[in-house]
């Protein structure tokens, strides 16, 4: 008999009051965490790779480029989505235009820099 008045002693207290609580500011805190990861994270990611996006699409022969390897050079032709890059003088490597990572100097590509 006296373990199971203690084991009732022991349990949770009943929870009052808590009957008519908005259900929205209980999620209050889970809408406030997803907006601050939306505009600090997932919103920059998706401009950066947008303009990477239309970068790419924008080159033409006679652009400085690095490629996602570390290899610079100058688009010497383009064919859809291959490039063919000079990288030092009557040296052309083929590239597949996705993996350009960004634009280059002159001064970068000639080694002067």
């Amino acid at each position: 008999m006296l373990f199971e008045s203690l084991a009732y002693a022991m349990g949770a207290a009943p929870q009052g009051g808590d009957a008519g609580a908005n259900p929205l500011m209980s999620m209050l805190p889970l809408i406030l965490m997803f907006a601050i990861f939306y505009f600090l994270l997932i919103r920059p990611q998706q401009k950066k790779a947008k303009q990477h996006k239309e970068f790419l699409a924008a080159l033409k022969k006679g652009d400085y480029v690095l490629t996602g390897g570390g290899i610079y050079g100058r688009i010497v032709e383009v064919d859809g989505d291959v490039l063919v890059i000079e990288i030092a003088e009557n040296l052309n490597i083929k590239v597949n235009r996705s993996f350009v990572s960004g634009a280059a100097s002159a001064d970068e590509v000639k080694g002067r820099k």
